[in-house]
């Protein structure tokens, strides 16, 4: 390969350096980002079931997510403070520390992981949609789902749910397909939204005389029991699980963090996410503690305490209530999916192919690979240990990061030459060993090899929570040690 073909096959408008005028983001931005990553129905089943289904007190869960929060904070400014320096996203800057066409390839793990649960979180978006377009029909004729035509399933979706899931797909490519002023707008907006429809639950289940829901919380903040029965491998581990869950956002923060005006503001934002978190967990563990309580007090038959805000709504016999809550769990999943998977994917792409990529075009991509792995969910990918590989893959995270930071930080010293990793040639300080640095793809491979033991190995399973941070140091170790050699 000619290196002087590479001019042509690096620059694209989406991904060069953001023009200043266009660095808008603020600490409220920011907020609004760890809010839309922090308001899922996974992070809710998971929060209420730490506090409310584990042995685990109030306040090893409390402090233990707020030092997960501390270090999501270390980590993403890390990862935000270059890209907002140099204006660029996640693909691009990783092209300083593994070449460009390490970049172009090694990127593609996270863009694979993107588009994989874009797909699978656009087919459980489309649920809601489904359900409302029947609530809808059955409310206009309550035996017209009984029709024939309703009753004919392909791929595990009648006619309903191919509707829905098409539907989604289709409105997900409008929204976040228009630039970042669009996105910032619908995360805020989202954001804000579900905060609305939260504290709304809330208010109506504290006004409720008669559930005592309160009281109950009160109880649960015991201080003088709580920390008599505090345990610090407790906290350890919650600390690592919630940090597991936000990691994801982390190795592609620079995707956001470039449109961010100044140094002030990221830090700001980023401390932003533990006060996100409190607020949500408050409002998730009382929405259970007082749903718990209706249904034990109006007799309705559940095995154990739900912790799952669909699980919830499906106790409950009432229409407006359902539809309301479809529309939240809507707006939530759909803000979460644009963040985690569409943007990282997006850009990814438009990596790889910068020549003929633009954001429609890459938007469609995405839309047709998460068409095919959405419908294929049911059938196929749910029962074929596939979330089990996308963990695997995930393991690459950390290592990546590791390799990212130290070389930005301590061998680079922060000095980007912004001319040599938009363009390649032979004399480029970015192309290494024909595109290829070695020494960091060494570094990664071993990083990895550590992260996998910890999500692999039965005798690891203790560290699994950390494999993200055990891989980040790992690698970031060596990478250090074969790189300050040169």
């Amino acid at each position: 390969m000619n290196p002087n073909k590479e001019n042509i096959h690096l620059t694209n408008w989406e991904i060069v350096s953001v023009n200043p005028t266009n660095k808008n983001w603020t600490w409220k931005d920011l907020f609004c980002f760890w809010t839309v990553g922090t308001q899922s129905i996974i992070s809710f089943a998971l929060l209420g079931s730490l506090y409310l289904l584990y042995d685990l007190n109030f306040y090893e869960v409390f402090l233990g997510s707020i030092l997960a929060s501390i270090l999501v904070y270390f980590f993403s400014n890390l990862a935000g403070t270059p890209s907002l320096k140099h204006g660029i996203p996640f693909p691009v800057f990783l092209r300083i520390s593994t070449g460009y066409l390490g970049a172009k390839y090694i990127s593609l793990l996270r863009g694979f992981v993107g588009l994989f649960f874009f797909g699978i979180q656009t087919f459980f978006i489309s649920k809601s949609i489904s359900y409302l377009i029947r609530i809808t029909l059955f409310n206009i004729d309550s035996n017209i789902l009984d029709n024939e035509i309703f009753l004919i399933f392909f791929m595990s979706m009648n006619l309903i749910d191919w509707l829905s899931f098409v539907l989604t797909l289709i409105i997900q490519f409008l929204i976040f397909s228009n630039g970042q002023k669009a996105i910032k707008n619908f995360v805020n907006f989202s954001a804000m939204f579900v905060y609305f429809g939260l504290i709304f639950f809330f208010l109506i289940l504290i006004s409720d005389n008669n559930l005592y829901v309160l009281d109950t919380l009160i109880d649960k903040l015991n201080i003088s029991e709580g920390f008599s029965q505090f345990k610090i491998n407790n906290l350890i581990g919650i600390s690592g699980t919630l940090f597991a869950y936000y990691s994801i956002l982390i190795l592609n923060f620079g995707d956001y963090s470039r449109y961010v005006k100044n140094t002030k503001e990221l830090n700001k934002g980023n401390i932003s996410l533990t006060f996100s978190l409190i607020l949500f967990s408050f409002l998730v563990l009382t929405i259970i503690i007082g749903s718990d309580i209706y249904f034990r007090s109006n007799n309705i038959s559940i095995s154990s305490i739900l912790t799952n805000p669909t699980d919830i709504i499906g106790k409950l016999d009432n229409t407006i209530l359902t539809v309301f809550v479809l529309i939240f769990v809507l707006f939530a999943s759909s803000s979460t999916n644009l963040i985690a998977n569409y943007i990282p994917a997006q850009n990814v792409i438009i990596n790889f192919l910068p020549k003929s990529m633009t954001l429609k075009k890459s938007g469609l991509t995405i839309l047709i690979i998460g068409f095919f792995i959405g419908i294929l969910w049911t059938p196929l990918l749910s029962q074929n240990g596939s979330l089990s590989i996308l963990d695997t893959i995930a393991g690459f995270f950390g290592p990546i990061f590791g390799t990212m930071v130290v070389d930005y930080y301590l061998i680079k010293k922060r000095i980007l030459i912004n001319k040599d990793i938009f363009f390649a040639n032979e004399k480029s300080v970015y192309m290494y060993s024909k595109g290829w640095h070695l020494k960091a793809l060494y570094s990664i491979l071993i990083g990895t090899i550590f992260a996998f033991a910890s999500i692999w190995n039965p005798n690891f399973y203790i560290f699994q929570s950390f494999s993200w941070i055990i891989g980040f140091v790992v690698s970031g170790t060596i990478y250090y040690l074969l790189a300050s050699e040169q």
